[in-house]
């Protein structure tokens, strides 16, 4: 058996099973914490279970978030300013982690959390057939720049008039997105099995032979003819036509985006899938190829906030002043968040996608406003 078949079969059973990898992560890390984690010298008894509500919040939040392949900081930080001192006092009275706040621990939570989250719905895309990996890594590759360059950025700017600048975007892209053409967006009728038999030449996301492998549920595979025309059948058969042109108009948004990723943790996501829209690719395609971009630029701009902000003088993550007790609760319900979201996002109707995406835009621009008029961050 040659190196690139084994290679195409170890991914492909990656792939099929990546929901077992992807449960255990969490379930390491959260064993971990809870034997290796440092705790306040004033927890009690109750200290594991004090924040078992946020379950239920983040597991909606991530499921939302990335069914429409936004970033999770997007609903996160706004919800742990704004929403969160409410329900804690209410729920955790007691608790040591008394609201509101502060910016690094609200930054600690959601770049632990949405880690988890992304990289769980982003395999799943993969293996449902939605992702377009050669777009995604050229956004990717273009973006690294920007990102870096807006997280430095953030140690010496003050950070509410970014926020600002960022609510705008997020109107801007509002407005954009209800009058996008998505019609684009229905899937052509099912493709035959026959086709893989016929000779037809297929790229699949799990190995060249994918369309072939009967233990894969359902046709998958991605066939590119001379005019640049992209074939692309999902695990279910459903087949999306689109090209990769329009990369100067992806360009301008996601470098955009970008700088925001690294100032804000958010930005890139929100910003890029307009682009993707309005250059015709598919909008499950544009979700789920966003997903890999969106997560690639946020380790990437996490590494830069947490290393790079103690070289200029900016904050830096103490891992000692970490609230355990939070994220043992939300990383597991963004992991699960994420394994949802490509289920929805294949049986919600383009419209319901559309106006669900342009309205969590407005209501994220409006908190970012209130944030910046307010000075909170």
């Amino acid at each position: 058996m040659s190196s690139a078949s084994s290679s195409g079969g170890l991914q492909r059973t990656f792939l099929e099973y990546q929901y077992v990898f992807v449960f255990l992560a969490p379930l390491l890390f959260v064993v971990g914490v809870l034997l290796a984690a440092p705790l306040p010298a004033a927890a009690g008894e109750g200290y594991w279970l004090e924040f078992w509500w946020l379950f239920p919040v983040f597991l909606l939040g991530a499921t939302i978030v990335n069914t429409v392949g936004i970033s999770g900081s997007a609903l996160f930080v706004p919800f742990l300013i704004f929403l969160y001192p409410i329900m804690a006092v209410r729920l955790a009275p007691e608790s040591l982690l008394e609201p509101p706040l502060s910016p690094e621990t609200i930054v600690k939570i959601g770049l632990i959390s949405e880690s988890f989250g992304l990289s769980s719905s982003a395999l799943a895309f993969i293996q449902h057939g939605l992702v377009d990996r050669r777009l995604a890594l050229t956004l990717v590759g273009g973006s690294i720049p920007f990102v870096v360059g807006g997280a430095l950025l953030s140690f010496v700017i003050p950070e509410p008039v970014f926020q600002f600048l960022l609510a705008l975007a997020l109107l801007a892209a509002s407005v954009l997105l209800f009058k996008a053409d998505l019609g684009h967006d229905d899937p052509a009728d099912d493709v035959d099995d026959t086709d893989a038999s016929e000779g037809v030449a297929v790229e699949a996301d799990g190995g060249p032979d994918l369309p072939d492998d009967s233990g894969k549920p359902g046709s998958a595979g991605v066939r590119t003819d001379d005019d640049g025309v992209v074939t692309r059948v999902d695990r279910d058969g459903s087949s999306y036509s689109y090209t990769r042109g329009g990369y100067l108009e992806r360009f301008g948004n996601y470098s955009i985006g970008g700088v925001f990723q690294g100032l804000a943790g958010f930005g890139i996501g929100e910003l890029g899938i307009i682009s993707m829209l309005r250059t015709s690719v598919p909008v499950r395609i544009a979700i789920g190829t966003n997903h890999i971009v969106v997560a690639m630029t946020a380790v990437l701009a996490s590494l830069v906030h947490v290393f790079g902000g103690g070289l200029v003088g900016g904050h830096t993550m103490d891992l000692a002043s970490t609230p355990w007790n939070v994220v043992v609760w939300t990383v597991p319900a963004t992991v699960t968040g994420g394994q949802i979201a490509p289920y929805i996002s294949s049986t919600l109707d383009t419209e319901i996608l559309k106006h669900g995406v342009g309205v969590l835009f407005a209501i994220i621009a409006t908190a970012l406003f209130v944030m910046s008029a307010s000075g909170v961050i």
